[in-house]
């Protein structure tokens, strides 16, 4: 999984002066030339709280590279997200493909809700291996077959595992993301559980990282305040 954040508008300052125009009126745009930090004890009340507008008012777009079935749970997502994805009508895909490494639990134990994931056996690392990559040459085989007989891209595609890597835009602002971080990410600061597969994980914890710096103390906040968006 790859994030690159591409561009932004997004700091701490935009959310003071947000929530101080209720008071303030067009004096709140002092906010944007003073220290955030002498004003984190609102950021806190405000996410404390869950005043959450005030954390809406700044952009973020990145690029995302990763399986097909990742980018289905994060369309999930609606509420303050915009996308624009890779097309296999308009273009030939390019045959990469999602495998695991070792590091990737492969054993569901436990209910639904409460699952529980385990190492796997050597053996079945091995069989996830070859099957899945067995599989993923035979499909992209008889994609390009049906591509070089002359039948359209958006025909040919149909044969294409979840498996297969994508790319898109996806824009957000802070609270979405906030909301996206809390059903998608595991965290001991959690106040609600959430277990979220492993692979949509890596893409939300690569972009929490681009957003902590970005934004330190509403990140901060987020922590102390149990990793509920507002």
């Amino acid at each position: 999984m790859t994030v690159e954040l591409v561009k932004h508008s997004a700091a701490d300052t935009d959310v003071l002066w947000a929530a101080r125009v209720s008071t303030a009126g067009e004096q709140s745009l002092d906010e944007l030339s003073k220290d955030p930090e002498r004003s984190k004890g609102l950021i806190n009340y405000l996410m404390r709280d869950r005043h959450g507008s005030p954390f809406e008012h700044n952009s973020m777009t990145f690029f995302v590279s990763a399986p097909l079935f990742v980018f289905r749970e994060f369309h999930r997502h609606r509420v303050g997200w915009s996308y624009n994805e890779e097309s296999g009508r308009y273009r030939e895909l390019e045959p990469v493909f999602y495998v695991p490494d070792a590091s990737r639990k492969l054993v569901q134990q436990g209910r639904p809700g409460k699952y529980e994931f385990v190492e796997g056996a050597p053996e079945q690392l091995k069989l996830v291996e070859e099957a899945m990559t067995a599989s993923y040459e035979q499909s992209y085989a008889a994609y390009q077959e049906m591509l070089e007989a002359g039948v359209a891209r958006e025909v040919a595609r149909a044969t294409l595992p979840v498996g297969l890597y994508s790319s898109m835009y996806a824009t957000c602002n802070a609270r979405s993301l906030m909301h996206f971080l809390g059903l998608r990410t595991k965290h001991e600061l959690a106040k609600v559980p959430s277990f979220p597969q492993r692979e949509i994980e890596m893409v939300a914890e690569r972009m929490e990282a681009e957003w902590a710096r970005l934004m330190p103390l509403t990140h901060a906040a987020f922590n102390a305040n149990g990793r509920v968006a507002p």
